[in-house]
């Protein structure tokens, strides 16, 4: 295990303020650090709960329930993300990583709670977590079919995927549509104000403010929306002070049908962490993660997913959304985002603390991971960008675009004669984009420049 360092390391030469202070391994004061954790936190909690309150409404679950499964969510997720960046042995990339429930595991978790119960849930993705740790222990001979290219086109993918989810929390999400009131004008400039005082701060601000310029929006969001009566605090006053998790809540059972699909999609998760990991590398760093980190990093998602399997919590992933954040700061340190993870594990055992964050408006939030989903789709082009876009890449680019946007979003009548375990992979979007951006990578032959090419020749 490595100890956060006081030695600053360089991350943009070109720009001199607060946000190029603090490298990989760099710790930050803690006046600095504190704020900066919970600006992460804050970019991905509503993400992090939002999966297991699905899954419960779902299923119709009574408040108590519905609670649990958050909590529990929130607990296992502190718990990968130290895994993820403090490390023990080959497990964790040891890279400023943010671990959360997924959302792509909704479109079979939900079908499958239903036909079988959420224990099947639980029982495949305890086994799709050992794949996974299969897979990232094996990654370095198969990590040539991940080239920065095609991990770049599923960051991209991710990206754009995220956005719709935005625009949901900024005109209300769930709680505006039970109300009836999903998408009104108030809803919408809220979160414009959001993302106007994050651009605001981010490009015009000085020192912390220009650093936490995500948080400082977040903050002028939730002001605004509680004077406009939109903060309930009912939640802070019910919940409890503290809770014990305990195994096997919800219990595991074992049905083929559950397992093949989880673990699939396990896999494309691993794919897409991949390109979380490079995005984290390449936008905050500036060089493409190394094979060790890669692999710890998959690792460090099975156990995530696996232990929260044996937890009762949904499985675990890379969180996009904090590339966003590490992109509009600069700061880089893993010991800010472990110090996030921390925070993230007491809110599990301290539900009040998540209490307080779940009372934050989906508006407000929808203004301030806008931002962040954006700048994941940029952070994918900016990969993309260091390829030389001869038509070769251009068609792998608009394939795997094509068929994961377009599956994605597809009517559900034009692809009903397809069996359903096929149909729900289809329909995540990301799964095709990989097999295809992976596939045509590997089979279509790389052109070699006229020099190079001369050279071959003469060889």
């Amino acid at each position: 295990m490595n100890a956060p360092t006081s030695q600053q390391s360089p991350l943009h030469e070109h720009d001199q303020n607060m946000a190029s202070k603090y490298g990989l391994n760099d710790m930050p004061p803690i006046p600095t650090a504190f704020p900066l954790a919970v600006q992460h936190l804050l970019a991905m909690f509503v993400g992090n709960a939002t999966p297991p309150l699905l899954v419960a409404t779902a299923l119709g679950f009574a408040t108590g329930e519905t609670t649990l499964l958050v909590q529990l969510a929130m607990v296992i997720s502190g718990i990968t993300t130290l895994l993820q960046t403090i490390g023990i042995g080959p497990i964790g990339a040891r890279l400023p990583v943010m671990q959360g429930t997924s959302f792509a595991f909704l479109v079979i978790a939900i079908p499958i709670a239903q036909e079988f119960g959420l224990a099947a849930v639980f029982g495949g993705a305890l086994i799709a977590g050992v794949f996974q740790v299969f897979f990232g222990t094996t990654l370095r001979w198969i990590a040539k079919f991940f080239p920065p290219f095609v991990c770049g086109i599923i960051i991209l993918i991710i990206g754009i995927s995220l956005i719709p989810n935005a625009i949901d929390y900024a005109a209300g999400g769930g709680p505006a549509r039970a109300a009836g009131t999903l998408g009104a004008w108030h809803h919408f400039a809220i979160a414009g104000l959001v993302v106007l005082v994050i651009i605001i701060c981010s490009q015009f601000g000085k020192g912390f403010i220009s650093v936490a310029a995500v948080l400082m929006g977040l903050v002028v969001g939730y002001i605004v929306a509680a004077f406009a009566g939109m903060v309930d605090l009912t939640p802070i006053a019910e919940a409890g002070w503290f809770m014990v998790p305990t195994p096997l809540e919800f219990g595991l059972s074992f049905h083929t049908t559950a397992i093949i699909a989880i673990v699939l999609l396990a896999l494309a998760s691993s794919v897409e962490s991949l390109g979380d990991l490079t995005a984290v590398a390449k936008t905050g760093i500036g060089r493409s993660p190394t094979p060790r980190e890669l692999s710890g990093g998959v690792v460090a998602d099975g156990i995530g997913t696996s232990l929260g399997a044996l937890f009762s919590a949904m499985p675990n992933t890379t969180f996009s959304q904090n590339t966003g954040v590490i992109a509009l700061t600069g700061v880089v340190s893993r010991w800010v985002v472990a110090m996030a993870g921390g925070l993230l594990l007491c809110a599990g055992l301290i539900p009040k603390i998540g209490a307080i964050f779940s009372t934050i408006p989906y508006p407000v939030l929808g203004g301030a991971v806008l931002v962040m989903f954006s700048m994941v789709a940029a952070a994918g082009i900016q990969v993309i960008a260091h390829e030389v876009l001869d038509r070769r890449a251009l068609l792998i680019l608009a394939v795997s675009l094509g068929l994961g946007l377009g599956l994605s979003l597809v009517n559900d009548d034009a692809i009903a004669s397809i069996p359903d375990d096929v149909r729900l992979l289809l329909t995540s979007g990301i799964v095709p984009a990989m097999f295809a951006a992976v596939i045509m990578n590997a089979v279509i032959p790389r052109k070699l420049p006229p020099l190079e090419e001369r050279a071959k020749e003469l060889a």
